[in-house]
């Protein structure tokens, strides 16, 4: 009951696969990250992938928030320099407290985020398996057939 697909859509997906397997081995082949997959780091994350994930959404999004906490930091402290020593110090109190409220929500944040990005990546994979089911050809048969003898 499933319509055939024309060719150029299953050329099309088999080029942006080569591409997608290209970039995933340079990236695995790059020397910083084969140095960090051994270290006890990597492999930890390497065995929790959701918490790896988590980690990773959690560093990108904090990444604006602490941007802005230094830069705060910075320009205080060059107010201070100019005599508000008082302001520097209420400034920072009330910019930590702000940025550790920030964190604890971007921590659930990313949490929540990185389930959704799961489950959508599980959903999307399921559905591509039934709508292009993995094909064999004759030649796979006859390859099949003469490895078991």
């Amino acid at each position: 009951m499933a319509k055939e697909d024309p060719p150029s859509t299953s050329k099309d997906l088999q080029e942006l696969q080569k591409k997608l397997s290209l970039l995933v081995e340079s990236i695995q082949n790059n020397s910083k990250v084969v140095a960090f997959m051994k270290s006890l780091v990597g492999q930890y994350l390497d065995r929790h992938p959701f918490l790896a994930l988590s980690v990773l959404v959690f560093v990108a999004m904090s990444a604006v928030p602490v941007g802005f906490f230094l830069l705060i930091v910075v320009l205080t402290s060059l107010a201070a320099f100019v005599g508000v020593i008082l302001l520097e110090g209420l400034v920072i109190s009330v910019g930590g407290l702000s940025l550790l409220c920030v964190l604890c929500g971007l921590s659930f944040v990313s949490l929540i985020m990185s389930g959704t990005i799961i489950v959508s990546y599980i959903v999307v994979s399921s559905l591509v398996n039934y709508w292009f089911p993995p094909r064999h050809t004759w030649e796979d048969g006859i390859h099949q057939l003469h490895n078991t003898y």
